[in-house]
């Protein structure tokens, strides 16, 4: 039997019913003023994924559309992208190549789509990982939009919106110490800085433990066909984190669901330096969609 997606329909009925769920004090959410708050989408749909891994593209551009709406406010998807994406930008779409969990050209697609009904032209967008430094698009970029999975990594603990950015940087040992703690001065640097408009972290499969250097084992892989969205870095690796943790207790138990080693980057970008909300309790996490096996 095929499994339906979320309708526009669907979205704007459950965004409805969130509202009455807070005016009835039933929303988790906290009720505080926005500008103390980071807001993260968390959208999944189970037939996004069959059941040998395809992607289905309609329903992925579905859910990263929702998302976007969800995190704007807005009731159209180019209208959510033109809020944040101007005709005139140099677009920069920061991918991530990994052999074995790459970002899937499925979400690259998707992105551009929408960066392209925004009135961008073809020729001021470019979809990129290594050669960030060195492309002519990523060089005069006035937007960015940081696109990847989630997976566990062996230095910084995750790889997540933060650490995507370490291609940007000359040197990429500088940001390996301590556990890659201060990731966050990727966002400082001038390729960079004040340039990135979009989070969009995959999770549709997200690898949650690894042994070592590049280790993948599909064994360490789930199928959570979701997306996590969000425009503060460092509030969407916090709710990632904070999903890896939940999946390694269903699957290690107690003993084994901390990540280690411990993201030290997500506190460090927040109370040092102040790029983002890392206190989940801060954080208004939006859930969308399909809810089984949701975890968080």
């Amino acid at each position: 039997m095929k499994k339906k997606s979320l309708t526009r329909r669907d979205f704007m009925r459950q965004s409805a019913l969130a509202v009455v769920g807070v005016a009835a004090g039933l929303s988790s959410l906290t009720l505080v003023s926005q500008e103390q708050r980071s807001r993260v989408i968390l959208i999944r749909q189970q037939g996004v994924l069959d059941e040998n891994l395809k992607i289905d593209e309609k329903i992925l551009q579905e859910m990263l559309d929702q998302a976007v709406m969800a995190l704007c406010k807005q009731d159209d998807p180019d209208k959510a992208f033109q809020s944040i994406i101007r005709p005139d930008d140099v677009v920069g779409i920061k991918t991530n190549v990994w052999n074995y969990l790459p970002t899937p050209p499925e979400l690259e697609r998707a992105v551009k789509r929408r960066v392209l009904a925004a009135g961008v032209k073809e020729e001021n967008i470019d979809i990129n990982d290594r050669e960030v430094l060195d492309r002519p698009v990523f060089q005069k970029a006035t937007a960015l939009i940081n696109v990847r999975p989630l997976r566990t990594h062996y230095l910084a603990g995750i790889s997540g919106c933060m650490k995507n950015y370490v291609t940007f940087a000359k040197n990429i040992p500088d940001y390996h110490p301590n556990t890659c703690e201060d990731l966050a001065l990727l966002f400082g640097l001038p390729q960079v800085k004040g340039k990135t408009r979009l989070h969009v972290l995959s999770v549709l499969t997200p690898q949650f433990h690894a042994k070592g250097p590049h280790h993948f084992d599909r064994r360490y892989v789930w199928n959570y066909n979701g997306l996590l969205v969000g425009t503060d870095p460092v509030a969407v690796d916090a709710v990632a984190l904070k999903l890896v943790t939940a999946k390694r207790l269903e699957v290690f138990g107690p003993r084994e669901s901390r990540v280690m080693p411990y993201p030290r980057s997500i506190e460090a970008a927040d109370i040092k330096h102040k790029l983002g909300t890392s206190d989940i309790n801060k954080i208004d996490l939006v859930k969308l969609g399909w809810q089984e096996g949701i975890l968080i």
